[in-house]
């Protein structure tokens, strides 16, 4: 099953994790998936005793991880926890690499481009930039989405074998419009259309009204990062279309020199 990290050549066979650590991590992880939570919500979930679940969160709340909202029952992620993952968007490489190529995607299209991180099962937002028009994605750094209905999760996952997906694949792909593929079968040709002609393209299968071009850049096999573009339908025409799918291949062309 996905949604772990990767790890880099570590032999995790004889890893016991600390207890106490892991829970911090994993309420963490909850709180960025699902926003503000109860104590109670938050003990249940992780399968945590109450008490101890107040003790750990109120240790959180002092070191600034987590704040109480102002009815004083649900706790959300901290400023400690921005001041962290902003410190590490900043000190990445590929981040910094990328910037003036989004930069430059965006000012030739006026739509919002992103650049994407696989992780596990999903992609992880690490950089953007705004759409000019007044209708545009929503989307936000740090946002994670499955890879499996987004362009620059299918992009990425052309990159593998097919076995290497299936193992990254959920036990059910869930849709999230319509549009999304949840037939496991058909998500694997879709892959390996996107892997034939190098790019993948989300057909309003993350955002209804929305189309999403990626292309997964070549810093490393396989790569774990790639950049996109999303329009809406109403402002794509077969010419447009071809003109977005050209830059991709200069901007990846541009990071690669």
């Amino acid at each position: 099953m996905a949604g772990h990290p990767d790890t880099d050549g570590a032999d995790d066979g004889d890893f016991q994790p600390v207890k106490s650590a892991g829970r911090v991590l994993e309420v963490l992880d909850v709180l960025a998936s699902t926003g503000p939570q109860t104590m109670r919500d938050l003990a249940d979930q992780l399968g945590v005793p109450k008490s101890s679940m107040h003790a750990l969160l109120r240790t959180m709340q002092h070191y600034g991880w987590l704040e109480l909202d102002t009815t004083g029952k649900q706790y959300g992620l901290g400023v400690h926890a921005l001041l962290v993952g902003s410190a590490y968007v900043d000190g990445d490489d590929v981040v910094a690499r990328t910037s003036p190529i989004l930069d430059t995607l965006a000012e030739n299209t006026g739509e919002t481009v992103h650049l994407g991180r696989l992780e596990g099962d999903s992609v992880v937002y690490m950089a953007k930039r705004e759409s000019v028009h007044p209708l545009r994605m929503f989307s936000a750094v740090g946002r994670r989405l499955s890879a499996y209905s987004t362009a620059l999760g299918k992009c990425l996952l052309a990159g593998l074998t097919d076995e290497e997906i299936a193992e990254r694949m959920p036990e059910k792909l869930e849709a999230v419009t319509e549009k999304t593929i949840t037939d496991p079968d058909l998500l694997i040709k879709d892959i390996r259309r996107a892997r034939v002609r190098g790019y993948a393209i989300d057909d309003e299968e993350t955002t209804q009204g929305l189309r999403c071009f990626a292309i997964a850049l070549p810093q490393r096999a396989p790569t774990h990062d790639a950049i996109s573009i999303s329009v809406p339908i109403f402002r794509l025409d077969d010419e447009r279309q071809e003109a977005i799918v050209r830059l991709l291949f200069e901007a990846r062309y541009s990071f690669a020199r």
